[in-house]
C-alpha cells in the first residue's frame, strides 16, 4: 500500500511550538480586530429582514433592479455573477410590515420587469424579535459545544487535555470567523452548522493524538514527555493527512460547484478544516508540554517535601 507519509518520520513539532503559537496569538489578535471593526455581516436570520433571489430572463444592472425596488428603505441588492441575471435583495423589516413586504417586492419586481422577464427563486423572511433570539442561541450553541468537547476530553484523558482541546477549538472558531469576515460572507444559520461542523472535526482529530500520547506514555514513563508528544503525532501524521485531505477534497468541490447559496459553508468548512487540523499538532499538544513544565517545579518541590519528612521524624 502506498504510503503518504512514512511511519518513521521524526519531525520535531514541539520544537517550533512556540513560534507556531506565536503565529496562533497573533491571528488571532487580528481576527478578533477585524471582527470588532468591521462587524459580523449578519444575514436575516440574525438581522432580521426580507431577501428575495430571483433571476431575469436578460442581463440587469444593479443599479436597475435597486431603482426598483428603491420605496422599500435602505435596500440591499447582490449581483449573484450570473452574467447580471440573478440577484439577492434585502429588505430591512419591521414587525409591521414582516408579513407583506415580501408580497409587495416580488409584486414590484414583476410590475417593473414583467412578470415574464422575472423569476423568483427564494422568498425568506425573519421578524427582528426572532433575529435577535436566533443570534443569543447561536452564540450559545458554539460556546457551550466548544466547552462540552473540553470536558469530554478533561473527562478521558486529564485536565490539562481538555484546556489544551478547549483553547484549540476556541482558536479554530475565532479564526474562521475572521476569515468570513475578512471575505465579506453572511452570519447565517448554515455558517453556525459550518462552525459547529468545525469544532466536531477538529476535536475528533485532538482525542486520536491525545489517546496515543496517553498510549505512548504508559509504555515508557521515563520518557520526557516532550518525546512522547513528537513521537505521538509523527506516528498519527500520516492518518491526519488522509483524513484532512479527503474531507477538504470534498468541501472544495461544494464550493466549486454547490452554487452561490452554499459558497459561505463551504468556505467555512474549508478555513475551519484546515486550521483545526493545524491546532490539533501545533497548539492542543504544546498546551499539555506547556502545563507539565509549569507543573515540574511543585511536583518537585513536594518530592523534596516528602524525602525531607522521614529525616525529621527520626530526629
Amino acid at each position: 500500500m502506498l504510503e503518504i507519509i512514512p511511519n518513521n518520520t521524526r519531525f520535531d513539532f514541539v520544537g517550533v511550538r512556540k513560534t507556531a503559537l506565536a503565529i496562533s496569538l497573533a491571528a488571532i489578535l487580528a481576527c478578533l480586530a477585524l471582527i470588532l471593526i468591521h462587524g459580523l455581516n449578519l444575514g436575516i436570520d440574525f438581522a432580521g429582514g426580507s431577501l428575495v433571489q430571483a433571476r431575469f430572463a436578460s442581463p440587469k444592472a444593479t443599479d436597475e433592479v435597486r431603482a426598483a425596488v428603491a420605496e422599500f428603505g435602505a435596500v440591499d441588492v447582490q449581483d449573484l455573477g450570473r452574467e447580471g441575471t440573478e440577484f439577492l435583495i434585502r429588505v430591512p423589516l419591521s414587525e409591521e410590515n414582516s408579513e407583506s413586504v415580501n408580497a409587495r417586492v416580488t409584486g414590484k419586481l414583476a410590475q417593473t420587469f414583467g412578470a415574464d422577464k422575472v423569476e423568483i427563486l427564494r422568498v425568506e423572511a425573519v421578524g427582528p424579535r426572532v433575529g435577535e433570539a436566533l443570534r443569543v442561541k447561536a452564540l450559545l450553541a458554539v460556546l457551550f459545544s466548544t466547552l462540552t468537547m473540553g470536558v469530554y476530553i478533561w473527562i478521558r484523558f486529564e485536565w490539562r487535555f481538555g484546556l489544551g482541546a478547549g483553547i484549540a477549538l476556541l482558536h479554530d472558531v475565532i479564526i474562521t470567523s475572521g476569515f468570513l469576515v475578512l471575505f465579506g460572507y453572511e452570519f447565517d444559520l448554515s455558517i453556525v452548522a459550518a462552525l459547529l461542523t468545525v469544532v466536531g472535526f477538529s476535536v475528533n482529530d485532538t482525542v486520536i493524538v491525545s489517546d496515543r500520547i496517553r498510549e505512548n506514555r504508559a509504555k515508557d514513563r521515563r520518557a520526557p514527555l516532550a518525546n512522547v508528544i513528537n513521537r505521538s503525532i509523527n506516528e498519527t501524521l500520516s492518518r491526519t493527512i488522509l483524513t484532512t485531505g479527503t474531507a477538504v477534497m470534498v468541501v472544495v468541490s461544494l464550493f466549486v460547484l454547490g452554487g452561490s447559496v452554499i459558497h459561505a459553508f463551504a468556505f467555512a468548512l474549508l478555513v475551519g478544516f484546515i486550521v483545526g487540523t493545524y491546532s490539533s499538532v501545533f497548539i492542543a499538544a504544546p498546551v499539555v508540554l506547556f502545563f507539565e513544565s509549569a507543573g515540574a517545579p511543585a511536583a518537585t518541590e513536594r518530592g523534596a517535601a516528602r524525602s525531607t519528612a522521614p529525616a525529621s521524624r527520626r530526629t
